[in-house]
């Protein structure tokens, strides 16, 4: 989140909160979609349709981990 979207959010919190709102966290609409788009380029592949208007941490997860073809083999709960 830090690198992407200039947000440093403890992985903990993260975790503890996953149907906290992005917003709680300080992270809006356009840091998530810096998120997306860097996620993007690490995997090499597109994230799934609309995963930059995940509300939560477990909506944007759910999303991304189940989207078949789509998806990075999994993006984890915790770290930066």
């Amino acid at each position: 989140m830090k690198s992407a979207a200039g947000l440093t959010v403890n992985p903990e919190e993260l975790a503890n909160r996953p149907d906290a709102t992005f917003a709680e966290f300080g992270l809006d609409s356009l840091g998530l979609l810096g998120i997306v788009g860097e996620l993007e380029n690490r995997q090499g592949r597109p994230m799934p349709t609309d995963a930059e208007r995940c509300k939560t941490p477990r909506d944007f997860l759910a999303l991304v981990n189940t989207a078949p073809d789509t998806a990075p083999e999994s993006v984890p709960t915790t770290g930066a």
